[in-house]
């Protein structure tokens, strides 16, 4: 991926958009209910429409089961 990034000292640890702390589910969720690219790259100057195109296709390669997500459990 060349945009989307999982930190665990950044979000937790959750998916965010390289160089900044927007979670990649937030954007998908704002698609999800309607938004549309425009808009949120109105909401969000700091993103451009590449990296929603990269966290649609990461959401679409997840659920096919084509890619993992690593879990890292810290004792």
């Amino acid at each position: 991926m060349k945009w989307i990034v999982a930190d665990p000292k950044i979000c937790h640890g959750k998916p965010v958009f390289k160089g900044t702390r927007i979670l990649v589910s937030d954007i998908l969720e704002l698609l999800a209910s309607g938004m549309s690219i425009e808009e949120i790259l109105k909401e969000y100057p700091s993103l451009n429409e590449e990296m929603i195109r990269e966290a649609l296709e990461l959401a679409a390669k997840i659920i096919k089961g084509e890619y993992h997500v690593k879990l890292e459990i810290s004792t």
